[in-house]
């Protein structure tokens, strides 16, 4: 198939990687985006962490929780420019959304835009600020999460939102703790809680990119299967959440941060919603 220079510059900003690099990427792969990252990962080529924020819309992310804390929830509403994002109307509109949910804990995006604001349907809601806004306007995410303990915390001018469960209740040493994971979540992006709660098929393209990598450095094939396994804990330590290193004192993991705020705290779950 053609690679456009729009492809091949689409995959530049995805992954760091050169111009020519993600041109005989995306050439090897027929144009299939996500077989170019994996490609140019199998090549030693460095890809960026952070890619799924490159290309965030504009609007408002709210988390917040029930006043037991046993129940949280995070909307982004979505809007086009950032001057509308920062309207105080339209950030006070996404909190009055998420007390809606809080309220009534709807399953879905769906569900949520059927309750009503004020006589009126969150969707028709959502209307009636397009007309006197001019832009589209909706939302992009919801997320629920129900736990013993809730923490949320939102980052960056309500950009991002995280929403962390607890194994034990409110006190002042927990509290702190998770709002250190919450931080910690949207600061690294972990993909899951724990080494095992990765999907098996993200495990075998890691085992299968580890064995490319020291297959493509002369490693002798019968040692490939243990590298491959050494390269897989690495990656369970960057991105598995109670794996990492604690941003605020690298010498502890957040599992080990968390049992030494209270002993056996740990997270059940957690949600993480970025504008895009």
């Amino acid at each position: 198939m053609s690679i456009t220079a729009s492809d091949v510059n689409k995959l530049r900003t995805i992954t760091g990687a050169g111009m020519m690099d993600c041109k005989k990427a995306l050439t090897e792969t027929n144009g299939d985006f996500d077989a170019a990252i994996d490609y140019l990962r199998k090549k030693g080529q460095k890809v960026s962490d952070s890619r799924s924020d490159r290309h965030a819309s504009e609007g408002a992310v709210i988390a917040a929780t029930s006043s037991d804390n046993k129940i949280g929830v995070i909307v982004s509403l979505n809007c086009e420019t950032d001057f509308v994002a920062k309207n105080e109307d339209f950030v006070s509109f996404a909190k009055a959304i998420v007390e809606v949910a809080l309220t009534n804990q709807p399953s879905d995006v769906d569900s949520l835009k059927a309750l009503p604001i004020n006589g009126l349907s969150i969707n028709d809601r959502i209307t009636e600020q397009v007309g006197k806004i001019g832009e589209k306007i909706e939302i992009g995410n919801y997320e629920i999460l129900k736990s013993e303990n809730v923490v949320s915390y939102i980052h960056g001018a309500n950009r991002l939102g995280v929403l962390v469960a607890l194994n034990q209740p409110s006190s002042d040493a927990v509290t702190v703790a998770g709002k250190d994971t919450a931080m910690q979540i949207a600061a690294m992006n972990p993909i899951a809680v724990d080494k095992n709660d990765v999907d098996a098929n993200t495990i075998q393209r890691e085992i299968e990119i580890g064995k490319d990598q020291a297959r493509a450095e002369g490693k002798p094939e019968e040692m490939l299967e243990k590298i491959a396994m050494g390269k897989l804990n690495k990656f369970y330590k960057d991105n598995t959440l109670l794996n990492q290193e604690f941003v605020k004192d690298n010498t502890k993991t957040i599992a080990q941060m968390l049992d030494s705020a209270s002993k056996g705290l740990t997270v059940s779950a957690f949600k993480r919603v970025t504008l895009g």
